[in-house]
Order: structure tokens, then C-alpha cells, then sequence
């Protein structure tokens, strides 16, 4: 494997096994995406072919189809113990999209009636601006909210205690880039969903509810092709999705009140 490749991995294992070691229900979210699927794998990877905590989908029933073919299939070939929360359909006040607030919203009443102490979520620096302000395990109050201007300190291989969290948010893939994730899924021959591949010129580049979600101009119809694409590309990996096309202060609220 490429030495890149092989440092962004044994960073990630860490980071898991970390998790592993200090909280006592964890759990892991999984939205179907390529890096949430990644993020499986590298679980698996973590504890020898094993994914030894509950990973949960948030369904509002507006993924695209072959979202839930990509979801059922995985589930049932990786031996997922799968949690689906029900989100509601409606746009919420915030973000005026189905894929905001309400996301929040129903990982909150999961995280209530499991008792969960950590959530790994699969986010990354370059995604998004407010992104970029995470910390690897980053706590969140008994309000659920992120206190963004108030993080604790990071030093590899030392982790702030969090007494006074609801939870933790862990994520191990902050320091991959969407480049890092296309290369790590070709390397391993990993999984992913059909809709990141293009058909009649277009493809999606990030994939969310189908009413806010759409594809981008591009040729790429095999993962070889979306390397390269993204090698040159000059086109925002989210551009496709409308929450990200609403000014940055609606995403950091968003964030603030526990939103992915």
C-alpha cells in the first residue's frame, strides 16, 4: 500500500482503538456514503475483521434507492448490527431542507434510549469550513450542542477527559482529504454507491436526500477516472448539495445544535 495511504490508516486504527479502550457503548454512523463505508472498513480493520459496535442509519425515507440497495446489501454482507432512526420528512426551520436540524433531532432520541457515550462519524477537514474547526474527539454538552469556540486541547496520543459530555463525537477520518478516500477504496476494493459513477455526463460527488442532493458534470464511470478527475478538478466536492449552498452561518448553527 502506499506509504501515504498506510500512515492515514494506522492513524484512523489508533484513533478506533482509542475509542475502544475509553468509552463504554460506542456506536458508529453510517450514512452509506464512501467515507462513512470507509470508515466500516477501517473498523474492521481495527479489530480484526470485526465491527464491534452498533451502527446506526438516520432514515427519513428521501435517500435515493440505490442508497438503500447500496445500505441492505452491505449490512447483510459485513454482518452490520444496523440501527435505523427514524428522521422527520418535513424541512426544518434552520437549514429549510429535510436533511438539517431533524437529522439531529432523531440521533439525539437514539443516543437518549441506547445510553451511547461516543459516536464516530466519518467528517472530514476539507469537506466544509465549520468542518475544518472539529477536533478528533469532540465533546458535546448535556444539551447536545458543540461549543465550537471552546475545544479541547489535541496532542496526539493524549485524550481530554469529557466528564461533563452527553457524548463524544470521535472522527478518525478529520486528516484524509476526498482524494485520500477514492485512493484507500480502490487500494482495498471496497464497496460503494453506484450513484458516485457517471452516467450521461453527470455523477454525484457527495451523496444526501434526493430533493437537496444533485449530480455534477463529469465523465468518470469508473473509480480510476474519479481519481484522476479529482486530481485536476476545481469544482467544490459539495457543490451538489443544497444545505452547503446556504451562507456558512446556517451550517455552523446547524453544527452548534448537533448536526453532522
Amino acid at each position: 500500500m502506499d506509504f501515504n495511504l498506510q500512515q492515514l490508516e494506522q492513524k484512523s486504527i489508533y484513533i478506533l482503538r482509542e475509542v475502544r479502550a475509553k468509552f463504554k457503548n460506542p456506536a458508529v454512523l453510517w450514512s452509506m456514503g464512501k467515507d462513512s463505508t470507509c470508515m466500516l472498513y477501517l473498523c474492521q480493520r481495527a479489530f480484526f475483521g470485526k465491527i464491534p459496535f452498533p451502527v446506526i442509519n438516520l432514515d427519513s425515507g428521501h435517500d435515493f434507492d440505490e442508497t438503500y440497495a447500496f445500505r441492505d446489501k452491505l449490512a447483510k454482507d459485513w454482518n452490520l448490527n444496523l440501527l435505523v432512526g427514524k428522521v422527520n420528512p418535513e424541512a426544518d426551520s434552520i437549514s429549510g431542507t429535510t436533511e438539517g436540524l431533524n437529522k439531529a433531532e432523531a440521533l439525539k432520541k437514539m443516543l437518549d434510549e441506547k445510553g451511547f457515550d461516543a459516536l464516530i462519524v466519518s467528517i472530514r477537514r476539507d469537506e466544509h469550513g465549520i468542518r475544518a474547526k472539529e477536533r478528533y474527539f469532540s465533546p458535546r454538552n448535556k444539551d447536545f450542542k458543540w461549543n465550537f469556540e471552546n475545544q479541547p486541547p489535541e496532542i496526539f496520543s493524549y485524550v481530554s477527559e469529557f466528564d461533563d459530555a452527553s457524548h463524544v463525537r470521535i472522527h478518525p477520518l478529520l486528516h484524509w482529504t476526498e482524494l485520500n478516500i477514492w485512493e484507500y477504496t480502490k487500494e482495498k476494493n471496497l464497496p460503494f454507491n453506484p450513484l458516485y459513477l457517471a452516467k450521461d455526463g453527470k455523477r454525484f460527488r457527495s451523496l444526501g436526500y434526493k430533493e437537496v442532493t444533485h449530480p455534477v458534470e463529469s465523465n468518470a464511470d469508473n473509480i480510476d477516472k474519479i481519481i484522476e478527475e479529482l486530481k485536476i478538478s476545481q469544482v467544490g466536492e459539495r457543490s451538489g448539495r443544497e444545505l452547503d449552498k446556504e451562507k456558512e452561518y446556517v451550517m455552523q448553527r446547524l453544527r452548534e445544535l448537533g448536526y453532522m
